[in-house]
This record gives structure tokens, sequence and C-alpha cells, in this order.
């Protein structure tokens, strides 16, 4: 055998590695920007500080979706949960006066619910996840309009003949802060503090190992003593969390709540965990993948967006990564 082959051979487990690709189409994203680089702007801090800020929310959701989709299934109400959770937030914090002590966990329980009834649907009833999701898409966002009376929920109110601007609770001013030095969004660091919780959990814990076992094969899996249910359950209650934080974070942005916000977000959130090497399919995945996903799709757009590239053109270029990611992963099984 050529003594030059074996050391090619012994490399590709590492060239293989879902992380290893991920890291190299990030880095060819990376090169791309460094030559089309907007007259320098791309080498500036202050855009990839915005970048790192504009992706947080789409990063959240990309979380819990990265869960359900290493069970083999998948999430499409995180977008209209987000703006349920978003209009939700700022009627009971901006109207309402409630504190955050006590806004905040209902909304979490909101989300958290969302997601339970999901997974119910798929796990107990047999839904398919496409279904069961869509039709909690549609019921959130309606819930939405619905509590909203189909106006965003904004500081300021018709009181009689006058119009009035509330006060924008201290909450929301602290989500939308940059920190050390104006450098680091405080959302950036929400998004990185649910990576790294998502990322614990299935690394470190036993329900984290059960959706790998469920992703790879269910019934293998249910005959060898796993909970494939509760899991199930538990994976789209995560899931409908994540939504629910980034929907508060989403009303913190904008300084409103907005029924109409989130709309598509569940498509880049899906594309972030697809073009991250997560397998469609369910039983391989993880969050670092996620992360480097979450940070191609986050340069691409920059990119384009410093490039002037219409908003049609980025959604046709990122529709065209998705479906290569997609035929790559078929093409390794």
């Amino acid at each position: 055998m050529n003594a030059a082959v074996v050391p090619l051979q012994r490399l590709r487990p590492i060239f293989s590695h879902p992380l290893f690709r991920a890291l190299l189409a990030l880095v060819i994203i990376l090169i791309l920007g460094s030559f089309f680089n907007a007259e320098g702007s791309f080498f500036r801090w202050e855009t990839h500080r915005d970048m790192l800020r504009h992706i947080s929310r789409y990063g959240i959701l990309a979380c819990g979706m990265t869960l359900v989709i290493i069970t083999g299934g998948i999430d499409l109400a995180v977008g209209s949960v987000l703006g349920l959770v978003s209009v939700l937030s700022a009627l009971l914090m901006i109207h309402w006066g409630w504190s955050p002590l006590l806004a905040v966990p209902v909304c979490l329980l909101v989300g958290l619910s969302c997601g339970a009834v999901s997974g119910s649907l798929v796990s107990k009833f047999r839904v398919q996840p496409f279904i069961a999701t869509m039709a909690m898409m549609v019921f959130a966002r309606g819930l939405a309009k619905y509590i909203s009376g189909g106006r965003k929920i904004s500081q300021g109110v018709q009181q009689g003949d006058t119009f009035v601007y509330l006060d924008f609770p201290r909450f929301f001013e602290v989500l939308n802060a940059r920190i050390l030095g104006e450098n680091v969004a405080v959302v950036t660091l929400v998004f990185l503090g649910c990576a790294l919780f998502a990322g614990l959990l299935l690394a470190r814990f036993r329900p984290g190992r059960y959706l790998y076992a469920i992703g790879g094969n269910e019934e293998a899996a249910r005959l060898s003593g796993v909970p494939v249910a509760s899991t199930k359950i538990l994976a789209y209650a995560l899931s409908g969390v994540f939504a629910a934080i980034a929907g508060i974070c989403q009303a913190a942005q904008e300084t409103q709540g907005d029924p109409e916000a989130g709309g598509s977000y569940e498509l880049t959130a899906i594309a972030v965990v697809v073009i991250g090497g997560t397998n469609l399919m369910g039983g391989r995945g993880s969050m670092a993948l996620t992360l480097v996903g979450a940070l191609t799709i986050g340069y691409l757009e920059k990119i384009l967006s410093l490039n002037a590239v219409g908003e049609a053109g980025r959604l046709m270029l990122t529709g065209f990564i998705i479906v290569a990611a997609v035929l790559f992963q078929r093409s390794k099984r």
C-alpha cells in the first residue's frame, strides 16, 4: 500500500466527523465574508457583535428543536409559541404591571404546556409530529391574536380621549442591554445559557441518552426499557419552554408584544439544526453542531445583508443550502 495513503486513511474519521464538516462550512463562509467584506465592514467587531445578538432568538429556538429532531420528530409550533409568549409577556409586564418574578414563570408555563400538548399528541395518540405541531402552530397564533385583539401590545395605550405611555419594565431593559463595555448583548448570554443547559442534558444525563436511543431505533429503545412516551413529551415540552424564553427576549428587544412575531422562525431554527449536521432522521446530533449551525446561518445572512442582497435572494440561498445539507446527510447513510 502506498505510504501516503495510510495517513489519509487514519484522518478519514476526522474528515467524516459531523463537527469537522460543520466547522469547515463555517470557515468557508468566513472566508467568503473576508472577500465580500463590504468595504471592510465585515472586519469590524460591531458586525460580529450584532450578528450574535441577531441570531440569539433563532439560536434559543434551535436548542429546543435539536432535542426534538434527535428523537426523529420536528416542532413547527415554536415560532407561533414565541409570538404568543411575546404578546403575553408584554401584556403582563407592560399593561398589567406584573413583577417579572410572577410573569416569567407564567410565560414559561404557557410554553411548556404548548410543547407538552404537542408531545402528548405525538407519543400518546400517534399523531405525526408534522401534523401535531402544525395544529399547535395554528392554535398558538390564533390565541396570540385573541388575547391581543389582533394589535401589538406596546407602551402607548388609549385612555378615554388621551393617549398615554406606560412605563417600560426594567426587566425588559436588562434583557435588551449590552454588558462588558457594550460588547456583549444580554440576550446572547441567554442563548449561550440555553445551549449549555441543552448540551449538558444531552451529554450528561439519562433523559439525553434516551433521546438518542429513541431517535436511533424507537422500538429497540422501547424493548430496552426506555420510557419512550414520557421522554418524547419531555423533548417537546422543553422545546416549548425554549420558545417561551425566545418570546420574552423578542418582546424585550422589540419593546412590544407582536401577535405576528416569530413567523417563519421555525424554519430558520430547523435550518440552524440541519446545517449544523444534526440528522433529520434522528439519533445523531449535538448542541455543539447547533451552535456552529447558528453561526453559519448568522454569518451567511450578515454577509448577504452587508452586500445589499435583498431578502428574496437571502431566502432562496438559505433554502438551497438546507437542501444541500439534507442531500449531504443522505449521501452518508
